[in-house]
């Protein structure tokens, strides 16, 4: 069958590093850290004691005090994002199908924050049991995928992708193929996550996964460093309206960017660490080039899954050598995560808008907090500590999630 082309006509993005997806986009140009002590508890009896945490973001700024308590903070942070998205894009304003729009959202692990509050209210109790209406509803993983269909009357397809850390990723790659295919002409699809509280802060310690270092959180992300001792948690989402392209070239709407191709695969190898090798990460580009029918030479920037781990910051560059040979020299690397931090399943959201935007402006972001370099490390063109400016028509995002589930989205220029 003829596949239909997509296009990005709308984004949205929350993160440590900024609100809105121009401050975002300011924070990266920059090289500006997210990271700082926790604020939201008390860590100091914990391993790690910093995270990259919003700044500045209110509740109260976005929903009523009654409205707020039917919402885990990652729905809010959903909710949050996909009102940017669908202001930036027009449809918030433009009569369509909405029988023909759906929502395909990600996260990792959902009402982290509601799921720890209700089991720890309950444990002081007298065991009795007292739990809120809104526990269910507002834990489990798909209901911001919910709250976003509700608000907006989006009666298309509606589910949510769980695959760890390319939770996001996985939803962009179902809402392109699912408008490719003609099940829908929009997407709002994207990803968010609030894990920074005890749990999640107590649980990546116990994994050894984190970074340590509480004497320096703002270098702490040191994607592709000798050094590099674990990744920062971090919170928030990115949204991104996908639309059929002739439904956008109908109602005038802006676009930023052609969603050309995408892929998934599997490591198949270990609970938490990737293919030491990069089977998975090789394979996952491939299949997102031959989604996309371009050859690996068209590629001039990759957004890396990047994370600041030992082993996995060691296979992803293994595998973009392998599968793009002599041109992998030639390709603009680069790991945001190095600034936002780790956003788990929101990462592959927030990754895929800077990957938009360094096409749409020609400029790829830096990669911060690199000090030394790892003979480990095949030495690539990792962008390191300034932004760059130069000709990016073709950029992939990478995405990799415990369980060894891998995601690739590639986008491109758009013309006619």
């Amino acid at each position: 069958m003829e596949l239909r082309r997509v296009v990005v006509t709308g984004l949205g993005a929350l993160t440590p590093i900024g609100n809105t997806v121009p401050e975002y986009w300011n924070g990266l140009l920059n090289g500006v850290s997210g990271a700082g002590p926790i604020t939201r508890f008390d860590s100091s009896k914990f391993k790690t004691r910093f995270a990259c945490e919003l700044k500045g973001f209110n509740t109260e700024d976005h929903f009523e005090r009654k409205e707020a308590r039917k919402y885990d903070r990652f729905a809010q942070y959903a909710l949050v994002v996909a009102e940017e998205a669908m202001k930036d894009s027009g449809l918030d304003t433009f009569e369509f199908d909405h029988d023909r729009a759906g929502v395909i959202w990600g996260s990792g692990i959902g009402g982290l924050d509601t799921f720890l509050k209700e089991i720890t209210d309950y444990t002081k109790g007298d065991g009795t049991p007292r739990f809120s209406p809104f526990f269910i509803p507002k834990m489990i993983a798909d209901i911001a995928g919910g709250h976003i269909s509700i608000k907006y009357g989006l009666r298309g397809p509606n589910f949510t992708t769980i695959s760890a850390c390319a939770s996001a990723a996985n939803a962009l790659v179902d809402s392109l193929n699912l408008i490719r295919m003609g099940k829908a002409d929009i997407f709002v699809s994207g990803g968010s996550e609030a894990a920074v509280n005890e749990a999640g802060i107590g649980g990546f310690n116990a994994l050894t996964a984190i970074s340590v270092r509480n004497d320096d959180p703002a270098t702490a992300s040191r994607p592709f460093d000798k050094d590099r001792d674990g990744f920062v948690l971090g919170e928030g989402g990115g949204a991104l309206v996908f639309e059929e392209l002739g439904h956008a070239l109908k109602r005038g709407a802006k676009i930023y960017a052609e969603v050309i191709g995408g892929g998934l695969s599997a490591d198949a190898h270990h609970m938490t660490a990737p293919d030491p090798e990069g089977r998975g990460a090789r394979k996952v580009m491939q299949y997102t080039l031959e989604d996309a029918g371009i050859k690996p030479e068209e590629v001039d920037h990759i957004n890396t899954h990047g994370t600041s781990t030992p082993l996995g910051d060691i296979a992803e560059p293994k595998a973009i050598v392998e599968l793009f040979g002599d041109h992998a020299q030639k390709i603009s690397i680069n790991s945001t995560k190095s600034m936002t931090g780790h956003l788990l399943g929101a990462a592959g959201a927030a990754e895929a808008i800077a990957a938009i935007l360094a096409i749409k402006n020609d400029i790829v972001p830096p990669t911060i907090n690199h000090f030394t370099d790892d003979p480990e490390i095949p030495q690539l063109d990792f962008t390191f500590h300034k932004a760059r400016k130069r000709t990016v028509n073709v950029a992939m995002s990478n995405t990799f999630g415990f369980g060894g589930h891998n995601a690739c989205i590639a986008f491109r220029k758009y013309t006619e």
